[in-house]
């Protein structure tokens, strides 16, 4: 091929050549092809100066790129296809080397200044005759998802479907069988096409569906016709329709898969990519598809029981409530709002305003440590009511809570749900949210044990010793070496080192023998061992962990015990020694400290006395005694506040509230001895309750975790669509994003250097 070859022959011989390889069936031809016709097209493209010395236009140009493009695509289909070859950069070296040559050669060409504005116009022009293409299409008259279940009478049907191509089967240059899935990739409905199809505008609807990639979104039309059912393997999660196909007409292209994106059946994407894990994950949208409908069934429900749902502000301002807040400046200098921890103070507010049943599904923000359960966004159900104490709201939650494991678990939880204190729950599960499911109970012992021992697993002073037991749930041959192998396999995990290296010392650890005297129990001491077999009714294999620690009222939300007793549960269900819990144990956890000692991982409310709010500065104290203890005590005063725990996992806590201005500023003031400045970030609250604010309780059931729950997942993030990762960044949208210069400027902001850069 010339330099001077005539456009007329070159458009028509590739126009013949492209025709030729829509219908080869082996990828070696297709190579062979590609290589012959396409390096007369890259000897004339990978030379600017001879592109120059010909007659060709723009146009032409356009069209020997556009063509090398269809090659290519082609080619890396049937290549992957056909040859098992999955990802791009095993193609053949000369086409990618070539490729990539004659793609910045185009480019260059494109670049000059003379084309420039011709080029830009030309590829305006071209895209907005593709993407005009899209806007209008026929509107579908089956969901492909009805198909399945519907009898349709002996009669032809013509129909209209709309979903994505999927995979295909090129019988002959004249017949071709694709699947057409479902809107919602649920199921696949068997499209025929053949040389018969209408002429779509841009040619034969049977070559265009020929030369659509898998996963092209489509507008189909055709006849619905009876099918022989065969026997027909499902694609994966995608269920194939049987008893009908479709005898394709036309077909309509609504937007194009590029060739570079591999998804396969076997393709892992990345959270970067989470579109395309959505896409291809039924679990995750059966997961926000069951999502939908529990929120359904709540607002049903409480819609049905009087409560009003009210949007409250997202803008808020910083207050003290207890956790981190995210600040959100403003271009009013030194002025910024805060995202809202929880809606608490408006709902408030609202049981001041005459509302009396409030909810809504709140957006609540937590600049805290991110883990498994938590994201630094999430959704609660907020609940409130007026003239109400703990006994209506639990009453009420008890009921919704049955009714959606009734309705989507089928599932019947006890009625009404068991009650467990703070200092029980503390005590004998070492949580406070307790999985009793799991057993493991633990005890204290330290007041049998013998000093020497004490001494041994711990340096603290009169320390609290407690233990636990855990067993095997099945016959294992020689249970005793069994145990003794998988304690010193945990112990030397990362896992069981954190708990080695236990400031109050590392679990004294002991296996029950019989063939050992006092069945491996000697270092108890008589007593402590009599006292143990007794507690524990003891059996060869059995492992017995003692763990000390401060001999201090219970405080925060675990102890050492009882974390070693949740890792080596799940330890041994891994390793097939016990077998997984199975069923639903809900729990009410009640009479919480109201005030808990400072620490440093929690800001609180900035007082002077050591003392922060257990859960919020509004909670009320329990009972009159619990009110006369504040000028006594405020350690010991008890809160009327309540957690709802299933299967270890809190769902939601709340509480009856200070109604009482006089009573909510006195806490502030006198027992926490928060700042006067401190104080007064309140005082919008404060106005609402000296208002004749009736008393009203709440409460709030995280919503994410409620969802995690009932599907049995790992990980919020499994019923989230966009999660945050741990790190707290959404690496599909790259947020949290850096600041500009020109974006600090505006809003009165200025980046502080670190100890470490300041130093330097």
């Amino acid at each position: 091929m010339d330099d001077t070859t005539s456009t007329a022959t070159l458009k028509s011989y590739l126009a013949s050549a492209k025709a030729d390889i829509s219908t080869l069936k082996s990828a070696d031809t297709v190579t062979y092809l590609a290589n012959e016709i396409g390096k007369k097209l890259f000897g004339l493209l990978m030379k600017p100066e001879k592109y120059l010395n010909t007659s060709l236009s723009l146009a032409d140009l356009g069209f020997f790129t556009s063509w090398l493009g269809g090659v290519v695509g082609h080619h890396v289909r049937l290549t992957r296809e056909r040859s098992g070859v999955r990802n791009p950069a095993d193609l053949p070296a000369w086409f990618l080397r070539d490729w990539h040559h004659v793609s910045s050669n185009s480019r260059s060409l494109h670049g000059g200044n003379v084309c420039k504005q011709q080029t830009d116009e030309k590829q305006s022009s071209t895209l907005f005759n593709r993407f005009n293409a899209t806007i209008s299409f026929p509107k579908e008259t089956f969901d492909i998802s009805t198909i399945a279940g519907l009898e349709l009478p002996d009669i032809e049907q013509d129909v209209v479907l709309h979903g994505y191509l999927g995979s295909s089967a090129n019988l002959s240059k004249n017949l071709l069988f694709v699947q057409l899935i479902s809107k919602d990739r649920t199921c696949s409905i068997q499209v025929v096409s053949s040389s018969k199809a209408l002429p779509n505008k841009d040619g034969s609807a049977h070559e265009l569906v020929k030369n659509l990639p898998m996963h092209t979104p489509v507008a189909v039309r055709g006849v619905l016709r009876k099918r022989e059912q065969i026997a027909e393997q499902d694609s994966g999660s995608i269920r194939r329709i049987k008893h009908v196909e479709l005898d394709l007409l036309y077909v309509q292209s609504l937007n194009d898969f590029p060739s570079d994106i591999i998804a396969t059946p076997d393709t892992v994407f990345g959270p970067n990519r989470r579109h395309l894990q959505l896409r291809a994950d039924v679990d995750l949208r059966k997961a926000l598809s069951f999502r939908s409908d529990v929120g359904l069934a709540l607002r049903s429900k409480l819609h049905e029981l009087g409560f009003v749902d009210i949007e409250t502000p997202l803008l808020f301002k910083s207050t003290p409530e207890g956790a981190r807040e995210f600040i959100v400046p403003t271009r009013r200098k030194g002025f910024a709002y805060a995202l809202p921890q929880s809606p608490q103070q408006f709902k408030q507010i609202l049981m001041g305003s005459g509302i009396p049943k409030y909810y809504q599904f709140a957006r609540c923000f937590r600049d805290e440590d991110l883990r498994a359960d938590r994201q630094p966004e999430f959704t609660q159900l907020d609940m409130e009511m007026s003239f109400a104490g703990a006994e209506q709201v639990m009453y009420i939650i008890e009921n919704l809570i049955r009714s959606l494991w009734s309705k989507f678990l089928e599932s019947n939880l006890p009625c009404p749900f068991p009650r467990m204190s703070y200092r029980e729950a503390m005590s004998s599960y070492g949580s406070d949210k307790p999985d009793t499911r799991l057993g493991m109970q633990t005890s204290r012992i330290d007041y049998l044990l013998p000093g020497d021992l004490i001494n041994k697993i711990s340096s603290l002073q009169a320390p609290i010793v407690e233990s636990l037991m855990l067993r095997f749930d099945q016959s294992v041959p020689d249970a005793s070496s069994t145990m003794q192998q998988f304690i010193a396999n945990f112990l030397d995990s990362a896992e069981g080192t954190a708990f080695v290296n236990n400031p109050d010392g590392g679990p004294g650890i002991f296996v029950v023998d019989s063939r050992k005297p006092l069945q491996g129990l000697q270092a108890l001491g008589f007593e402590a061992a009599e006292r143990v077999e007794e507690i524990y009714q003891i059996e060869d294999g059995d492992l017995i962990v003692l763990q000390a620690r401060h001999n201090l009222p219970s405080s925060g939300g675990s102890t050492t015990l009882g974390d070693l007793r949740l890792a080596l549960h799940a330890a041994a269900v891994r390793q097939g020694l016990v077998k997984p819990p199975v069923g639903f144990a809900p729990l009410w956890v009640i009479d919480f400290p109201l005030f808990s000692p400072t620490t440093q991982d929690e800001p609180g409310q900035g007082g002077t006395t050591g003392l922060t709010a257990t859960h919020h500065p509004f909670t009320s104290p329990k009972s009159a005694e619990d009110v006369d203890m504040l000028a006594v005590d405020p350690r010991k005063v008890i809160g009327d506040h309540y957690d709802l725990v299933i299967n270890g996992v809190e769902l939601g806590g709340g509480s009856r509230r200070i109604h009482s201005a006089e009573m909510q500023e006195l806490v502030m003031r006198q027992v926490l001895q928060m700042t006067p400045e401190r104080v007064a970030e309140f005082s919008h609250l404060l106005d609402v309750l000296r208002a004749g604010c009736p008393p009203h309780a709440g409460i709030a059931l995280g919503f994410d975790r409620l969802i995690t729950l009932m599907l049995g997942k790992s990980s919020m993030r499994e019923v989230i669509a966009f999660p945050k990762t741990g790190k707290g960044d959404d690496v599909l949208v790259k947020s949290p994003g850096p600041l500009s210069n020109e974006i600090l400027k505006t809003y009165h902001l200025q980046m502080r250097l670190s100890d470490e850069e300041a130093s330097v």
